[in-house]
């Protein structure tokens, strides 16, 4: 379950945004396992494809400003190469000056790995917590977990 609520991360079907991811065999530990260092980056591809195709209409000036204050990983099951990863993401929470995203891996069909990720908006002229602006907000409250 999600910290920020009854929203279950490791349920495919509650992802309104979808990225595919391969495998390298460069993202291999020592044990054959896919690194948890590589599951962050399919991750953090998520995140930044999530914003490249739901956001990017808003415009540079509204996404600029932007950093992650908090991630949290839980690691549910063993990923192995060759083969795809599937990466869901979904709007949990829309705040003032922050929004958190939770984010579901996926290896046929089964859930391996989920993430909460809080997001602050800092502007560089300030380097303080500023309010996300309605643009945003509105747009961040549509992409919500699928029922």
């Amino acid at each position: 379950m999600s910290s920020t609520g009854d929203v279950d991360l490791s349920r495919a079907s509650i992802y309104p945004a979808w990225i595919t991811d391969v495998i390298r065999y460069a993202d291999l530990d020592p044990n054959g396992h896919v690194n948890n260092g590589a599951i962050n980056a399919y991750f953090e591809d998520g995140r930044v494809r999530f914003r490249d195709e739901h956001l990017a209409h808003l415009g540079r000036d509204v996404l600029r400003g932007f950093v992650l204050v908090r991630y949290t990983v839980e690691y549910h099951a063993a990923l192995h190469f060759p083969g795809e990863v599937r990466v869901g993401t979904t709007v949990l929470r829309v705040g003032r000056s922050s929004y958190t995203l939770g984010q579901g891996a996926f290896r046929d069909g089964h859930c391996v790995a989920t993430a909460e990720v809080v997001t602050v908006h800092v502007p560089p002229e300030s380097g303080r917590p500023a309010p996300l602006g309605e643009p945003l907000a509105q747009a961040l409250a549509t992409l919500g977990p699928r029922t």
